[in-house]
């Protein structure tokens, strides 16, 4: 089993998921692996991450937390690999890792958590918006208004493509099932515990250092897939786009994030991101972007229909990556 075999497996996983997303009905019955892995962190934490312990204990301890983590999604992971490849003929072995590995993008559910938001604030106007984004950002949506909110909804559906998608595909393409568990616990973690506050800030810090370098490849993945997508879209420009990724990336708190939410905000000639409050807190952010900031449900509609195709991009990709390595 090699590359071909890994880009063709993440070739179908964007497919399954894409058409099927991850079913309720099994949702129902075993939760979700993010979840599992989320439950594990956080007993780990609970023995680990003690206000009581010294700072350099705790930073320790968040290293342990994240490795005990790895081991627990990658071991598993790689067994199952192991067996449906030495057991099974290769088409059913592809079949079956393909399925397994679907679990570990979200493609639909990330379109259905940022649709949710701009039909909210039609339906239901700014509460019902902040409600709704409330779900899918970590900032203090109390102070937003209806622009805001659109900006937030936006900002966290470019985002979450670069990490809840492209990335997991990057590591899937190199290093099989294993490659997106690893990811997937590590990103997990940085979610959880990978913030700048007095709990986390140590014991959370191999973790959202550890997140920031394996997302540095997809990050400008995802800004090209979105610029790309952009050439298919009348309301979009690619050159937008790539003028606000050279131009603004670098100005966002996050090493990643900036490029992604850069390639949305030109494509889309909206400007994103800049001030806003977490925990309580102002942060004075740049803007990303040129435009307008009076961002709307209509212009959350307009994201999502360039999401959709930067993942048919992305697929395409694939599936021409797959086919070159065959003939190679």
């Amino acid at each position: 089993m090699g590359l071909s075999f890994n880009v063709l497996t993440v070739f179908c996983v964007a497919l399954i998921e894409g058409a099927f997303g991850y079913p309720v009905s099994v949702f129902r019955r075993i939760q979700h692996p993010v979840m599992w892995m989320g439950a594990l962190l956080h007993r780990l934490e609970s023995r680990l991450n003690r206000p009581s312990m010294p700072e350099a204990r705790r930073r320790l301890n968040g290293l342990i937390a994240l490795g005990a983590l790895l081991l627990a999604s990658v071991l598993p992971a790689l067994a199952l690999q192991y067996l449906a490849v030495s057991l099974l003929p290769s088409v059913l072995a592809l079949a079956l890792l393909a399925i397994l590995a679907s679990t570990l993008i979200a493609q639909a559910s990330l379109y259905d958590h940022v649709a949710a938001v701009s039909d909210a604030l039609d339906q239901s106007g700014l509460d019902g918006g902040r409600e709704a984004v409330a779900k899918i950002v970590g900032r203090d949506v109390g102070a937003l208004d209806a622009a805001g909110v659109a900006r937030a909804a936006i900002e966290s559906l470019a985002e979450n493509f670069s990490d809840g998608i492209v990335a997991p595909c990057v590591w899937g393409a190199l290093l099989g099932l294993p490659g997106m568990a690893a990811y997937k616990a590590v990103n997990t973690a940085d979610s959880m515990i990978g913030h700048l506050t007095e709990r986390h800030a140590a014991f959370g810090f191999a973790a959202a250092k550890l997140d920031d370098a394996l997302n540095l490849p997809a990050s400008r993945l995802a800004a090209l897939w979105i610029a790309l997508a952009a050439l298919l879209h009348r309301d979009a420009s690619i050159e937008g786009a790539l003028a606000a990724v050279r131009r603004d990336a670098k100005l966002h708190r996050s090493p990643n994030a900036g490029w992604p939410e850069a390639a949305m905000a030109g494509a889309l000639q909206l400007k994103l991101a800049g001030p806003r409050f977490y925990h309580g807190t102002p942060t004075e952010d740049a803007w990303i972007g040129q435009g307008s900031s009076e961002a709307t449900g209509a212009d959350i509609r307009r994201a999502l229909a360039l999401y959709r195709t930067a993942c048919t991009v992305q697929l395409a990709m694939l599936g021409l990556l797959a086919l070159l390595i065959a003939l190679l």
